[in-house]
């Protein structure tokens, strides 16, 4: 064999190795929270299926374990492509380096549009005038209610409560120690749910997590006293989550519940009566509303090896906004994105305007921290250790430690 022949045949190799080399299907791997058969493995498998050259891997992470899980991996030079985060905790991921900045992708990108999100997912998605993260889909509270009740209790069901006072009031009258039904159900639980629910109250009020020792945060905070010591909230309220305070709600044991639109799937196929959907009450008549906002950001670590398709899943998983109400039971992070013919549609539409005023937690990098001195005083006042002007100082205390105030 010649010299020539083989130095051809050497370079035929080499190309067809290469080849090869290229078809093999990239992968993707994606961390979530969500349960099989939840929105992230139902799009995720979609995107591969469309994708036959991108092979995607999903593994489950349970929602308390995200931040660490994740972090133990990048240390490790294992983390994953793309994972899904819970909002509040994108500007500590971004803070400490580990995310890639996606703004140049977003400006290039035919798909995704940075001003078409509402200004809460958008806010809580960036850091450092960068942007961190594609806001997978937004939640966030209003008050749910039992019709039927109302209009046992005399109430009309046509004026649901708007104020704390009516709140107070159509909670007295609905409560009924003989049925075993509370007026009203909520979560004050001692995690991030606890303070999830409760900035809402403290926002309508004129105070914010940077100011919660305020007089307008003390008055929100003895309003949620009044109602557990007067018996019109459950017991358990500080030890429920909001799904169960949901639960509740749904078995006809509380005539009220704050809570999400997350909860309307099974909402729909257990509450036995006529359930309906009002604004988040605020503190008085020309107070700001407020609420919560709720969900994940989708991020992926700048160790990706393959940063393009990761971004191009995100693109995807943005793409499919209209489906998500009906088939997941949450919000389009989006303004003006419209559900296809939404379920429930006087509660999408309460929904839909309440994100308007939906605000995210921080953004603040130790923002568990500031939670924290949060849930203390939540859970000190309500359990009668301390006052809450009391508790919420001392919150005050911790917290501008930690903004370095």
């Amino acid at each position: 064999m010649s010299r020539t022949l083989r130095l051809l045949l050497g370079t035929a190799a080499l190309l067809a190795s290469a080849t090869l080399a290229q078809a093999e299907p990239v992968t993707l791997e994606v961390w979530t929270h969500d349960d099989e058969g939840e929105f992230t493995y139902v799009l995720a498998r979609e995107f591969a299926a469309q994708h036959p050259d991108i092979k995607v891997n999903i593994k489950h992470v349970n929602f308390a374990d995200v931040v660490n899980d994740s972090m133990r991996a990048y240390a490790a030079g294992s983390a994953p492509d793309v994972i899904g985060i819970d909002n509040p905790e994108t500007a500590m991921f971004a803070a400490r380096g580990v995310l890639l900045d996606l703004t140049p992708y977003v400006e290039q990108s035919q798909v995704i549009k940075a001003d078409a999100f509402y200004p809460g997912p958008r806010n809580s998605s960036t850091w450092d005038g960068k942007l961190f993260a594609i806001p997978r889909a937004s939640n966030t509270l209003a008050l749910y209610y039992n019709a039927d009740m109302f209009k046992a209790a005399g109430l009309d069901p046509d004026k649901p409560p708007q104020t704390w006072d009516e709140l107070y009031q159509a909670a007295k009258k609905l409560t009924d120690p003989a049925k075993n039904v509370y007026g009203l159900a909520f979560s004050a639980i001692g995690t991030e749910e606890g303070t999830f629910q409760f900035l809402p109250f403290i926002q309508s009020a004129g105070a914010d997590y940077d100011s919660v020792g305020s007089d307008g945060a003390v008055r929100a905070l003895e309003f949620w006293q009044k109602l557990l010591d007067e018996k019109l909230a459950s017991p358990d309220t500080l030890i429920r989550s909001q799904h169960d305070s949901s639960g509740t709600f749904n078995a006809g044991s509380a005539a009220m519940v704050i809570s999400g639109p997350w909860e309307l799937p099974f909402m729909a196929k257990e509450a036995k009566f006529d359930w309906r959907v009002a604004l988040f009450p605020v503190e008085k008549d020309g107070s700001p509303r407020a609420s919560a906002l709720g969900d994940f950001n989708n991020v992926i670590f700048k160790t990706s090896k393959h940063p393009k398709e990761a971004f191009m899943l995100l693109e995807y998983i943005y793409s499919q906004n209209h489906r998500i109400w009906n088939e997941f039971g949450l919000l389009p992070p989006v303004q003006n994105a419209k559900a296809d013919s939404p379920q429930w549609p006087k509660a999408y539409a309460v929904f839909t305007e309440q994100m308007q005023y939906a605000r995210p937690r921080g953004p603040n990098p130790d923002w568990p921290k500031i939670s924290k001195a949060i849930q203390t005083a939540i859970q000190s006042t309500l359990t009668h250790q301390t006052d809450a002007k009391t508790a919420l100082a001392t919150a005050q205390s911790t917290i501008d430690r930690v903004l370095k105030k």
